[in-house]
């Protein structure tokens, strides 16, 4: 690969383009990484650890974002009211329980109990949530390796209150289905809809149930669970800083990740895993418990000191602790113990917190537990389809409530999607990181062509490309010019400009060509063969096939944009046949963007699962629409769009930001001819 290369008599030379443009041809790998094996929930993760505490605070930002998009809680839903009902008070041995249920969403009830102080005066006192893992009894488990009445009695004996409450499909919260029934219709993950989302929003409104007690201290909130309920754990850490505390129980590892659907969201650890999201909490207090019988084992030499050296940066470290005993995957007495210190220290202020030890009890029967055994699951309570429809229709609305009317609402419409835009599509702007390896580059009568690799440093893209550059450079713009089958369809066999790569360069543009994944060289059917979105919680761990496409597009055009920088061009983004999808959800990344829609139907759910335009979560950002929308005012043309491929949303944003001429729609796909014509007739602003 040659270092440098002029692109036409316009352009200057890429080496002038540093430091946000790299140029190596040794320090990558030779090849694409990215149609390799995929990751699963085993693969092991390594930590990057932080180099600043602004820098940290960055990424936390990021994490939480992260979850709560993977979620489908970005926007937040609208907190109804809990309606909660508290009853079935009995008084026992140094504390109280009682059973309760409240409303999370209209229609929807979370069942728990909960166990207050007595004879420690009147409060007000720490609040402790208590998720639980997958044992077969729920929370009703009272065995050697654990016990949710086990700990919450003695956190009330202490002076804490504890609220135990339901996974989703155990004991008292059945009106959905079983644990893993909840949203396993594919079309469901469109929305962001899953049976992760739905226990992290039980979560949140468990800790605003907790808050709203009159005896509990909303400064002193914690949070403590085992396994699956570990999960919770830090997953509500890392979206809510109410926690002042919180307390993962053998569940932060490098390998394993957790098997389970409550565990797994789509896009949610593409960039991150389980030790990233646990230290996103810093500098608040947290213990790790871990155990040498499960995957958590090497908490002592890996997970631990990865936390350990975030808290260091806020000059924390005695707000972390962690801690592994010699059992099998538990949340035993002698872990509870180490919890119970930890509390004690931290939310109780004790003056001698290593003495908080497990006292004896009596347990607990399912009469005295279980809230639905004698009262009635309210009348509005929905079955799971109902739910699921209830969901949807409060996502559409959200979307309604957004739609843009002026330039004002445009940008709250843009500043409110685009975090979830980027989460949702897994892309990523780049500036600094951004790399080119430059080949050969030939002369060719009136035509430059270089040969290029583009990607971005540590994400193992290499993406093939050629820029092409007529001799008499107008230095109008840079066209991105994408196909379904690669840069090939734009080329004669001797490199020279073809079809409408060759009308555009007569016209006096610069076309940027590419292989974006999975298609032309980067084409590898083998690789497409393992890639089943639909399967192994593929989604959770790796980008679709469209997710990558769009990344690719943003980087071909970041590419442009470096060098249009010092060549004062705009950049335009074109895409043929099918790869005008990719275009318009790459729209937010270019100046301008003409898409061929290939008359395709997104009003039909089963066209948005197939595998090669999947995405998560699209739906729930409003689809092509609602993406390209956050590229208004730029010019937009759209074509092909044939009876089913729906305008309406974007004529009306554009109109709301007075830039009614800058969109433009046509049924039937345009010509070359024609598309060149509309490209030179763009008024980039």
């Amino acid at each position: 690969m040659k270092p440098i290369a002029l692109f036409g008599a316009g352009f200057l030379a890429l080496a002038s383009l540093a430091p946000a443009l790299a140029q190596s041809s040794d320090a990558r790998d030779a090849r694409d990484t990215r149609g390799g094996e995929p990751r699963t929930l085993n693969t092991p993760r390594s930590f990057t650890e932080a180099r600043t505490k602004s820098g940290w605070q960055a990424r936390a930002r990021d994490i939480r974002e992260n979850v709560l998009v993977s979620c489908g809680l970005w926007p937040l839903p609208e907190k109804a009211p809990l309606n909660a009902k508290i009853f079935g008070r009995l008084e026992k041995d140094g504390y109280s329980i009682e059973k309760v249920y409240f409303q999370t969403y209209p229609g929807f009830y979370l069942a728990g109990n909960l166990y207050r102080p007595l004879d420690k005066g009147p409060g007000p006192f720490p609040g402790i949530l208590n998720p639980h893992g997958h044992w077969k009894e729920g929370r009703l488990v009272d065995n050697e390796d654990g016990s949710s009445m086990a700990r919450c009695i003695n956190f009330a004996r202490q002076g804490m209150v504890a609220f135990a409450y339901d996974m989703v499909g155990y004991n008292d919260t059945m009106q959905v289905g079983q644990h893993r029934a909840f949203a396993t219709n594919s079309v469901n993950l469109l929305w962001n809809i899953s049976l992760m989302g739905l226990q992290t929003w039980n979560s949140v409104r468990a800790l605003d149930f907790l808050e709203s007690l009159p005896d509990v201290d909303p400064k002193r909130l914690a949070c403590t669970g085992e396994s699956g309920g570990g999960t919770q754990t830090f997953m509500l850490g890392a979206i809510e800083d109410r926690l002042a505390a919180q307390a993962p129980i053998v569940m932060v590892s490098h390998t394993m990740q957790g098997g389970c659907l409550c565990e797994n969201a789509p896009g949610l650890r593409v960039n991150d895993f389980n030790v990233d999201i646990a230290a996103s909490v810093a500098p608040r207090a947290q213990i790790l418990v871990a155990c040498t019988g499960d995957w958590t084992k090497a908490t002592m030499t890996m997970e631990g000191p990865a936390l350990e050296s975030v808290y260091r940066l806020f000059k924390a470290p005695q707000n972390l602790r962690y801690v592994i005993f010699d059992y099998k995957h538990n949340y035993n007495k002698t872990s509870r113990e180490a919890v119970y210190e930890w509390f004690g220290k931290h939310l109780l202020k004790h003056p001698d917190p290593s003495s908080l030890k497990e006292t004896p009890y009596q347990k607990l029967t399912e009469a005295e537990m279980l809230v639905f055994k004698e009262e009635k699951l309210p009348s509005d309570a929905l079955n799971h389809d109902q739910f699921i429809a209830s969901l949807i229709k409060s996502a559409r609305h959200q979307l309604d409530d957004l739609k843009p009317y002026d330039k004002r609402s445009l940008a709250n419409y843009k500043d409110t999607l685009f975090p979830a835009y980027r989460h949702t599509l897994k892309v990523e702007f780049p500036e600094r990181g951004l790399q080119a390896e430059i080949g050969e580059v030939k002369q060719m009568g009136q035509y430059t062509t270089t040969a290029l690799t583009l990607g971005r440093e540590g994400k193992g893209d290499r993406i093939p490309a050629t820029m092409i550059s007529p001799a008499k450079d107008s230095l109008k713009a840079t066209v991105v010019l994408a196909g379904p089958t690669g840069k090939a369809a734009f080329v004669h066999p001797d490199g020279t400009p073809a079809g409408l790569a060759r009308k555009l360069t007569d016209r006096g543009f610069s076309v940027l060509l590419l292989d974006m994944f999975q298609t032309g060289e980067l084409a590898n059917p083998a690789a497409a063969k393992q890639r089943n979105p639909f399967e192994r919680h593929f989604t959770t761990y790796n980008r679709t096939d469209m997710q990558e496409q769009v990344q690719d597009l943003i980087t071909a055009c970041s590419f442009a944009r470096a060098h249009s920088k010092l060549g004062k061009r705009t950049v335009i983004l074109c895409g043929t046949g099918r790869a005008g999808l990719a275009a318009m959800l790459a729209a937010p990344g270019a100046d301008a963007v003409v898409a061929d829609c290939d008359h395709f139907d997104p009003s039909n759910p089963q066209s948005l699962l197939l595998s090669s335009v999947f995405v998560p979560g699209l739906l729930k950002i409003g689809a092509f629409e609602g993406v390209a929308t956050l590229a208004a005012p730029n010019p937009l043309v759209l074509h092909n769009t044939g009876g089913k491929f729906t305008t309406a949303w974007l004529r009306d944003a554009y109109s709301a930001a007075g830039a009614a001429k800058s969109f433009r729609e046509s049924s039937t796909r345009l010509e070359d001819d024609a598309l060149v014509q509309q490209i030179a007739n763009l008024k980039v602003r």
